[in-house]
């Protein structure tokens, strides 16, 4: 049994040193692992517990598939006809449960840009095909939107030992300003992806780097991509009016060195998170401390 938790945490490290962001896969691994080791048997060969521990796994995995479901109708309970919903990037979970809500309720949702990679666009497409009213909010205007908003909504990567939430960037300052306007701010999150971390900041994050938010090392300015504005023949406001005033050369977007310079995940702190909602129920941080500890105790 020593060789073959060594072998799997041997095998966890290759994977997770071969991802970007490794946090929900360790995650999945450190769960694994703890199932390995508490797994009660009392077999006479190694080849039968193989067999046992390869059952009871893909029972799991199998059982995993169904999460979400269980998360979309358990989150079901707490929308109400005609919720405005704040969500942040694009997570499978979340948009589990925003059409499901929209199969039986009205809703509309704001989805922050999300950039640099955008996937806030993604959530906006897809929920406008399946007929839900949807806006794209800059990233940059999450505070103006927020009075608006009856909830926000988000995904995880992964929630922690303190009942802390880590996800795509930008998320801890949507639950600071949700926390400000008293709005809710709740964390979808498959069991799977609770996590023995105990970050105090986001520097203790393991996706932190030393490049993250340094400095380069000359003061001379980098050039920005340039890109284009198309515009429709439809009525404009002044904002738009103004926009199309940009050139071809006066578009900028941030160079890859400069999104390099800048983290893909924060974290945010469990006073701010006011539930999770998982497949084990709907939890307060303190709950997902407390299920942490009885999950890994066996």
């Amino acid at each position: 049994m020593f060789e073959l938790v060594k072998a799997l945490n041997d095998g966890a490290k290759v994977l997770n040193e071969r991802t970007p962001n490794p946090i929900s896969l360790n995650a999945g691994c450190e769960l694994f692992i703890a199932f390995v080791t508490l797994f009660p048997h009392d077999s006479d060969s190694f080849s039968h517990l193989k067999k046992e521990l390869v059952k009871q796994g893909q029972k799991y995995a199998n059982e995993a598939l169904t999460y979400r479901q269980k998360i979309a109708r358990l989150t079901l309970e707490f929308i109400k006809d005609d919720s405005i919903i704040l969500t942040h990037s694009y997570s499978r979970v979340v948009m589990k449960t925003l059409l499901c809500a929209h199969e039986k309720k009205r809703i509309s949702v704001y989805v922050t840009e999300a950039r640099p990679r955008g996937l806030g666009l993604r959530t906006y497409e897809e929920l406008t095909a399946a007929g839900i009213p949807c806006t794209v909010v800059l990233d940059s205007a999450v505070s103006y939107a927020m009075n608006k908003v009856d909830f926000v909504l988000v995904g995880s990567e992964a929630v922690v030992e303190s009942g802390g939430l880590i996800n795509a960037v930008g998320s801890n300052q949507i639950a600071i300003i949700a926390k400000a306007a008293n709005v809710p701010f709740y964390a979808l999150a498959e069991s799977y992806k609770f996590h023995r971390l105990f970050p105090l900041s986001q520097y203790d994050l393991p996706t932190h780097k030393p490049n993250i938010l340094s400095f380069p090392l000359t003061a001379a300015p980098t050039p920005c991509p340039k890109g284009s504005v198309s515009h429709k023949n439809q009525p404009v406001s002044m904002a738009e009016r103004n926009a199309s005033t940009l050139t071809h050369s006066q578009t900028r977007y941030m160079t890859q060195e400069q999104i390099a310079r800048n983290p893909d995940v924060d974290y945010t702190r469990p006073d701010l998170i006011t539930l999770v909602f998982s497949d084990v129920g709907s939890l307060t941080p303190e709950g997902v401390s407390q299920y942490l500890v009885g999950m890994f105790a066996g």
